[in-house]
């Protein structure tokens, strides 16, 4: 047996035997991806404090990955496309485990989004990669089973990242979650060389290339506005932006309707399983990334779990999405994706709206419930929106279908955060503000809960700590009136800062409450828009252009 494969799955007589070794390897590589934003939700307190972050600074830190990430994904995965996707794969593990050594030894603001950005960009190369290498390794009979384990592992790694960088935490600095990535991208790359058999398109034109640069260009324009608009505000920026990928999509789009060999056929947006694929993924993780970014906040600053913990009660999360999917593996092939995809995202929707009810009083218990359901909503639903996204492409643009179907994704999660996080914020302080009316709280300290609740906690402690110092003044002052004085003082600091303490929990607790009932108004109604456009039990072909459905087999390399 050669170390590395060289041989090209398309050549030998049967499916290839180790198919099942090298989906290992693509659900290793599609791990680290997720787990790359979901472990810095809980590093994200002592990165803070370590840095100095703002909010701006903070957010940046986010979302310097998702630019990037989003932006290049067409336009790299039609490049793997032409020349090959094994090396996009190995390239991008290559990339990403860079910037995560960069991450780890960045110590300013500025070098940690710029690690997070090359982060971003490695991950552009890998995720369309996993896909395009899974549909063209595997034969069709079995590709849906294949992309239900490779979403499934999604589902697993939004609870690992949490528990693996909560366990780091306990003994080390928050740049050490950066170095999570490093071993499993070395071992991923690896595996790829030995497992996965190399693969191009047989037949490949010339790349779009100016088709592909105005993707980059209204994509990353979008997902900026999408950020900088609803946290930042509708200033220069985020108006530029807005218009900048107004006139980068009309562009792209008249430009792709015209070219004759183009980076994406747009016409397949006509196609209703198609678009309904790609809206049902978009508007399903618009909710789960903007429940996921609040959840983990109750978790960590209201119930006051540290990282581990917080980490450790998301796996509920992850063990429903494995039911979820092997429950779609059986339902879909009997009642249609269809039936599938509106079940799961009906219970998408009733798991937010199960979060209305958290308030003050609510304990990790009255979250279970709403976790499991989303859980078995993603399972269900996103594996046969994913097969379907992939099934409407010919072997010689897999990438670029990994690319749409993952773009959709981004596109969305990205909303949910900067929409839902957005309101959340605004609903926060807005509750806090009605929360401490009357009091004596100081303009600037109130502006400075308003913040986040990771700040109203802070202005409680800052209050709580000047009680202590008070009554530690009151100890040894040696004049009895001064010192009931102070003792009194003391008395209601502490009580101000157990009152701030109460108003910080419960506001949150009402904007948790709160964002969750719109994000299931948006998500319940994104329900009936895909359950009309999803046509019924449809064969995957039936709606694809003729020279689709049978595809030429694709070349090596």
């Amino acid at each position: 047996m050669r170390l590395v494969m060289k041989e090209p799955v398309e050549t030998a007589e049967g499916p290839y035997p180790r198919r099942w070794w090298a989906l290992l390897v693509l659900c290793l590589s599609l791990l680290i991806i997720v787990m790359a934003n979901t472990a810095l939700t809980v590093a994200a307190p002592d990165m803070t404090a370590d840095l100095g972050l703002g909010s701006a600074d903070l957010q940046w830190v986010i979302d310097g990955y998702t630019v990037p990430y989003a932006a290049l994904m067409l336009l790299l995965g039609a490049i793997g496309d032409k020349y090959s996707r094994r090396g996009a794969l190995v390239l991008g593990l290559a990339v990403f485990g860079g910037g995560a050594v960069f991450g780890y030894l960045a110590d300013s603001a500025a070098t940690v989004i710029a690690a997070r950005a090359v982060m971003g960009t490695g991950a552009a190369l890998i995720m369309p990669a996993t896909l395009s290498l899974l549909a063209a390794t595997f034969p069709r009979r079995e590709r849906a089973k294949a992309i239900t384990l490779w979403t499934a592992t999604a589902g697993l790694a939004i609870a690992a990242g949490p528990v693996v960088a909560g366990a780091l935490l306990r003994d080390h600095g928050w740049s050490a979650t950066f170095l999570i990535n490093v071993p499993i991208a070395a071992v991923a790359a690896v595996g790829a060389l030995v497992l996965v058999p190399p693969s191009r398109a047989g037949h490949h034109d010339r790349i779009d290339y100016v088709g592909g640069l105005l993707s980059v260009l209204w994509i990353g324009a979008l997902v900026y506005m999408i950020i900088e608009g609803p946290h930042f505000g509708w200033g220069v920026k985020a108006v530029t932006a807005a218009v900048v990928a107004g006139a980068g999509l009309v562009a792209f789009v008249l430009w792709e309707l015209r070219h004759p060999h183009p980076v994406l056929d747009v016409r397949r947006f006509a196609h209703r399983r198609f678009a309904g694929s790609n809206l049902a993924v978009a508007l399903f993780f618009l909710a789960v990334f903007g429940a996921f970014y609040y959840l983990t906040q109750h978790l960590q600053f209201v119930l006051g779990y540290d990282a581990l913990g917080t980490g450790v009660r998301m796996l509920p999360l992850a063990g429903a999405v494995f039911a979820g999917s092997a429950l779609t593996g059986w339902l879909t092939p009997r009642v249609g994706m269809r039936w599938t995809v509106t079940a799961g995202m009906a219970g998408g929707t009733t798991a937010l709206a199960l979060l209305t009810r958290v308030d003050a009083a609510s304990g990790y218990g009255d979250f279970v419930a709403p976790l499991i359901i989303l859980g078995l909503a993603i399972g269900l639903a996103l594996s046969p929106c994913t097969d379907a996204i992939m099934g409407a492409f010919p072997e010689s643009e897999l990438g670029v279908g990994g690319a749409v179907n993952d773009t959709s994704l981004e596109l969305g999660g990205s909303l949910g955060i900067a929409v839902l996080g957005s309101l959340l914020a605004t609903s926060y302080g807005n509750h806090l503000t009605d929360a401490t009316r009357g009091s004596r709280l100081p303009a600037s300290a109130l502006a400075t809960a308003q913040d986040s609740v990771g700040a109203g906690y802070a202005v409680a402690r800052g209050i709580g700590e000047q009680a202590r110092r008070t009554a530690a003044r009151a100890a040894q002052a040696t004049d009895p009136r001064q010192a009931a004085q102070l003792k009194a003082q003391a008395g209601q600091l502490k009580q101000g800062a157990e009152q701030m303490a109460d108003a910080v929990g419960s506001s949150f607790a009402s904007a948790v409450a709160h964002t969750s009932l719109v994000g299931a108004i948006l998500l319940g109604l994104g329900t009936v828009l895909v359950a009309v456009l999803l046509p019924g039990r449809t064969p995957a072909v039936a709606e694809a252009p003729a020279e689709e459905r049978e595809p030429a087999r694709s070349g090596a390399h």
